[in-house]
């Protein structure tokens, strides 16, 4: 039986990896006034950024609704696929929720709760997509992966708190604070749910390389497939000193990959904002 991957599109993967691994991406919305936009398709970060530079609003973000997901899951068991699912954490949007009505509505469909964003996801997804191509059953991708959530790694060191004050998940006393003080926090992916981690001080450039560091340095528990490098709008100068910062203190990665973080992340985190994500061993 043929396996068809698909994710929602907040799972940050680039066009040439969807392309190179075939998946199915199911998009977001994003609202901006008036305006409502498909994730990754109608709407791109830079539209957030002229958004919120000339409103100081942010743009909401909107589950793909049922018709969005049935339309999909069924054109590919039209063609005979089973389907695998995957969605950004349910406890982020309910995507996952809607997903799994549109299953049952069809039936025959695994969907999976990534229990995280972005290239958190990401990660999830494309192990699945390794799985499909070994001839995996959509049932022992479906589990493996279940499984799996709980060793991916996701985290973010973020420049300015500004995104996360408009988007009420900081007040704006603790905003002025940390503005002051030149704070960056980093934001940590914990069962489903962004939790705030270490503040750091300084310059964004320095801080994201004592991060990156501090994440990676000493560590036996990674598992060494891949790690991803996911930003937004950061220049090509700091994402190649990460690279060869993984390179030094966590040599021995099968593929570093970069990607830009979507819609989804811009609007929560706002410009130069860097993470890197990976699975730990079992």
């Amino acid at each position: 039986m043929k396996v068809k991957i698909i994710s929602d599109s907040t799972c940050d993967l680039s066009p040439e990896l969807v392309r190179q691994y075939d998946i199915g991406i199911v998009p977001l919305y994003v609202v901006m006034g008036d305006r409502i936009s498909k994730d990754g398709v109608e709407a791109t970060p830079e539209d957030i950024y002229d958004y919120v530079d000339k409103t100081n609003v942010l743009p909401k973000t909107s589950a793909p609704n049922l018709n969005d997901f049935l339309s999909t899951f069924g054109n590919w068991k039209e063609q005979g696929y089973d389907i695998v699912h995957f969605n950004i954490s349910a406890d982020f949007s309910s995507s996952y929720a809607t997903a799994v009505t549109a299953a049952n509505e069809l039936g025959g469909i695994e969907v999976v709760d990534t229990r995280n964003l972005s290239t958190g996801s990401g990660l999830v997804v494309l192990h699945a997509c390794e799985m499909a191509q070994r001839g995996a059953s959509a049932k022992e991708i479906a589990e493996e992966c279940r499984a799996l959530t709980e060793r991916v790694e996701a985290s973010f060191v973020v420049d300015s708190i500004d995104y996360l004050r408009k988007g009420g998940r900081c007040s704006a006393i603790a905003a002025l604070g940390a503005n002051l003080l030149k704070l960056k926090p980093c934001i940590e992916v914990i069962d489903g749910k962004m939790t705030p981690g270490k503040k750091y001080r300084g310059k964004i450039d320095k801080v994201i390389l004592n991060y990156v560091s501090e994440r990676l340095t000493g560590r036996d528990d990674i598992d060494k497939h891949r790690i991803f490098i996911t930003h937004t709008r950061c220049s090509e100068e700091i994402v190649e000193e990460v690279r060869d910062l993984i390179n030094e203190v966590s040599p021995g990665f099968e593929e570093i990959l970069e990607t830009t973080a979507g819609c989804t992340i811009t609007s929560h985190c706002g410009p130069y904002t860097l993470g890197v994500l990976f699975i730990r061993k079992p």
